[in-house]
């Protein structure tokens, strides 16, 4: 399968760091677009503050950017339909301003197969997430969305919890490094928590997981809330759910479940802190020692993802499971 990087924002480099692993043989990035100039995207590729150096040599070649020998098609253009992409089989649409159809359908106007877009979007025809509802994929579809970061840690872990000790309500805090949406120094951003210096403050905020696990896990629609509190750390995030379950039982045995379930949910019983968990694959790692069950039965479980790195993970994954589709 042939794949366009269109935006070589965050996930769209950390897509590039992931695949070059060889992890997807399935798949072949060929080309790149962004609106930045060909050096920057070289440098910030080959540089990163939070994954560190690229693994493996990158340079400019005329209208190329070589990856570990590998030369891939280089453009800057802020219209992808612009682009002659009839070579392409997929292009992942890693701008984060792929709202609407109009601009979430340039990748097919351009030519290529399909589009799967790195974030939530109102003009996907499918929200999967990997451990969720891939399922509902189909060969006939153009256009999905990979959801977010959160829904892809929360939405297999609620599903296992649902199919096992069941989920009656619940609420998730989502306690999440900051991005780049935020500003650096304090400066109009709409909502006005969210205007404040990203790097000086805990910011309690909104998420959109749980209108999306609504959309993504219907069969429990309404019986979890969600909110979300930004924190000054450059990467990984954590889930922090708390609910009431219909059959109850003890914290050991909710630590079996979580052991056992498998797929994109990992775990680990030492006592972490997020900067070990940087560059973790899977969609969410549960921290066991975490795990509490309260004398009137309320289960408390806590997660830890890199919002980047297993999110571009899942990214690849889908992508991969898509094509067996066809």
């Amino acid at each position: 399968m042939r794949v366009a990087l269109n935006g070589m924002g965050r996930i769209g480099r950390t897509v590039l760091r992931a695949w070059i692993s060889g992890r997807w043989p399935g798949i072949e990035i060929v080309a790149l677009n962004d609106i930045a100039s060909a050096e920057d995207v070289a440098y910030l590729t080959e540089f990163d503050s939070v994954f560190g150096g690229f693994p493996g040599e990158i340079r400019l070649e005329p209208g190329c950017l070589v990856v570990a020998g590998r030369p891939l098609r280089l453009t800057r253009e802020a219209d992808l339909s612009k682009l002659d992409l009839s070579d392409i089989d997929l292009v992942m649409e890693c701008t984060g301003r792929a709202d609407t159809p109009e601009v979430a359908s340039r990748g097919l106007r351009a030519g290529a197969g399909r589009v799967l877009i790195s974030g939530p979007s109102e003009a996907a025809e499918f929200t999967v997430v990997l451990g969720a509802n891939e399922q509902g994929l189909r060969a006939d579809q153009k256009i999905i969305s990979n959801a977010s970061c959160t829904t892809n840690a929360l939405a297999p872990l609620l599903r296992v919890l649902e199919e096992t000790v069941g989920v009656d309500s619940g609420w998730m805090t989502t306690i999440h490094c900051y991005t780049g949406s935020q500003p650096t120094v304090d400066s109009p951003r709409g909502a006005p928590a969210r205007s404040r210096a990203a790097a000086l403050s805990m910011v309690p905020t909104t998420t959109s997981a749980g209108r999306l696990v609504d959309v993504v896990l219907p069969q429990i629609a309404g019986r979890v809330s969600c909110a979300a509190v930004r924190v000054p750390v450059a990467s990984v995030s954590a889930i922090d759910l708390s609910f009431h379950p219909r059959h109850h039982g003890t914290a050991e045995e909710v630590n079996a479940i979580l052991q056992s379930a498998g797929g994109v949910i990992g775990w680990t019983n030492k006592p972490l802190v997020s900067s070990d968990l940087r560059a973790r694959p899977e969609s969410v790692v549960m921290a066991l020692p975490e795990t509490v069950v309260t004398g009137g039965g309320i289960v408390r479980v806590f997660g830890w993802y890199d919002n980047e790195w297993g999110f571009s993970c899942r990214m690849l994954d889908v992508a991969a499971l898509w094509e067996k589709a066809l």
